[in-house]
């Protein structure tokens, strides 16, 4: 009886290498259909620069997002992206560190784009100058860990 009570609690646990095999099949997924190289492909153009502010290039994408989670949160037409989530509740937490402990009290989420993703956005301004330059002095501006490979700017459409 203890025997099978103990094989029951470390069944259910889940181990990293749970996580990992879950990650690697959801990759796979992801893939399908799709060649390594044609995948490498379509990585890189996502991530490309796509446009050159004050001598500067940064990637710029055009979304047609809303402010999410807080009506008196304010939208700008040029965002700094720093994460992404499909989940509200993830965004709004990632949002509320930000607010609590850098200090980017300005922070807040967009919902839209053609995935429906949550968009955390570090700081909103109303020129692309502005926006660029808070890309680029975004290691002294976020404390927390920029979950985006490469943090962006979002043209609200």
């Amino acid at each position: 009886m203890l025997m099978l009570g103990g094989v029951m609690l470390t069944a259910c646990h889940s181990s990293e290498q749970n996580y990992r095999e879950a990650y690697e099949k959801a990759m796979e997924r992801r893939q399908t259909g799709v060649g390594a190289e044609t995948y490498a492909k379509i990585e890189a153009e996502r991530q490309r620069y796509t446009h050159v502010i004050n001598g500067d290039s940064v990637r710029m994408v055009y979304v047609n997002a809303n402010v999410a989670i807080d009506s008196t949160d304010v939208a700008y037409d040029y965002n700094v992206v720093v994460a992404t989530f499909s989940q509200r509740i993830n965004a709004k937490s990632y949002r509320d560190r930000l607010r609590e402990e850098c200090g980017l009290t300005g922070s807040y989420v967009l919902y839209g784009g053609k995935d429906k993703q949550y968009f955390v956005v570090a700081q909103g301004f109303d020129n692309s100058g502005d926006a660029a330059a808070m890309l680029h002095d975004l290691d002294n501006k976020v404390c927390l860990k920029i979950l985006e490979p490469l943090p962006w700017i979002l043209k609200k459409m």
